[in-house]
């Protein structure tokens, strides 16, 4: 097969509705394999048992796709007015990604999508799309191919939109005819406000996230084994984004299919708490909040 045009990808990429693209060459990574081993006997990782498995094919995609050569990188914004912040004692708090429709759904159809549109021109190429769930250091792949870089909070941090952005990728078995090169000149120089702003101090380090403390792992992963306060928010935790100078500056995203179903800020404890199943189905069954389900999110509100 001949190699795939960089150009021609980053273009339908943005005609399926993604505002970044960029393309990385499918390597070893192993700085992040060795990062991700020494987390794991700090126990950092805590409930999230998931972490400790895969471990090899996290750190090197050619072991999940058969002829792996490309990682074509994507991202679309998703911030909202939900992610301008809440008052400090709002308690109804959620994370802003998570007003929306599943952004796993949504982005893996519009991967799918690129794939249908690049076998137009290239009938024999093949891919797997990843959309967060699969192990893969998607965020790193993204620094790999020119978007953004890694911030103190463990987060992919892109100058045009922050770190309000959403990642997919497209694996292929094919080569492009350009890679894209990790960003030079950029970064959070001396700003430590992430650090500074997360209420449980949950990032311990840099890029080091003890999840033990973490508000967004206690609200929606599996029923963590310690106590820890809420800080009135029920469902993830945008503290560490909503203070980023980089997310200030951004704008609001683009994509209709990122526009937010709800705004936390019109739903009241008390209106949760007479919130039925029925309902809480219709009003929030098509975002992630229906992974923690009601009766979860109104245990958080009581915390």
């Amino acid at each position: 097969m001949v190699n795939i045009e960089s150009v021609h990808i980053k273009g339908l990429a943005k005609t399926v509705g993604f505002d970044l693209c960029g393309v990385a060459r499918c390597e070893k990574l192993t700085f992040n394999n060795n990062a991700l081993n020494s987390w794991l006997e700090k126990g950092y990782d805590s409930s999230l048992e998931y972490m400790s498995r895969n471990v090899d094919k996290r750190c090197d995609v050619r072991l999940m796709v058969e002829g792996a050569k490309t990682v074509i990188v994507c991202a679309v914004s998703y911030k909202s007015v939900v992610s301008d912040g809440y008052a400090e004692d709002d308690g109804c708090k959620i994370a802003s990604y998570a007003c929306n429709k599943d952004y796993h759904k949504t982005i893996k159809k519009m991967l799918k999508q690129l794939l249908k549109e690049l076998k137009v021109k290239y009938p024999t190429l093949n891919g797997r799309v990843f959309v967060d769930s699969a192990p893969i250091f998607e965020k790193q792949y993204a620094v790999n191919a020119g978007l953004g870089w890694i911030g103190r909070q463990s987060l992919l941090i892109t100058p045009e939109y922050g770190s309000y952005v959403l990642l997919g990728e497209l694996v292929v078995d094919a080569y492009a005819d350009n890679y894209d090169q990790p960003l030079q000149g950029v970064g959070c120089g001396e700003c430590r406000r992430c650090m500074e702003a997360c209420p449980n101090g949950a990032i311990v380090a840099p890029m080091t996230i003890n999840t033990s403390r973490c508000i967004s792992c206690h609200t929606i992963e599996q029923q963590p084994t310690s106590e820890i306060d809420l800080h009135g928010w029920i469902f993830g935790c945008d503290e560490c984004q909503s203070c980023c100078p980089y997310n200030q500056k951004a704008a609001y995203h683009n994509n209709t299919l990122f526009d937010p179903i709800f705004n936390p800020r019109d739903i009241s404890p008390t209106d949760w708490a007479a919130m039925s199943a029925k309902e809480f189905e219709a009003r929030m069954g098509t975002t992630p909040l229906k992974r923690s389900g009601l009766e979860r999110i109104k245990m958080n509100i009581k915390k």
